[in-house]
């Protein structure tokens, strides 16, 4: 069993005391399956990357934004959405934390 709101507490304190803003821990890692807290400070951003071959994106707490060059799509707490399947970057409004799932490919 994982408590996945410790994880995101954990995680939230670390990103404040990141210089970078951010903190992340994959907690879940069966098969193709991924699942990682990412906690980040207010105005942090997740530069552009490649997106898995599928994802969602499930916000804790907080507001965050998608932004894949054309759009942009604003999350708040309760709320998810699929990854776009293009880079995108992911910024932080205020202080979030999000559960990003994933299905990866073998060997990735």
């Amino acid at each position: 069993m994982i408590d996945v709101l410790a994880l995101a507490a954990e995680h939230l304190t670390l990103a404040r005391a990141s210089s970078h803003g951010r903190s992340a821990h994959t907690y879940l890692n069966e098969g193709t399956l991924r699942q990682a807290i990412i906690a980040l400070t207010s105005g942090t951003v997740l530069g552009d990357h490649d997106a898995p071959p599928a994802g969602s994106l499930h916000v804790l707490s907080g507001r965050v934004r998608i932004i894949d060059g054309e759009r942009a799509v604003g999350l708040g707490a309760g709320q998810t959405a699929p990854i776009p399947q293009r880079r995108h970057s992911l910024e932080a409004e205020e202080e979030s934390v999000v559960i990003l799932t994933s299905v990866v490919n073998i060997g990735d």
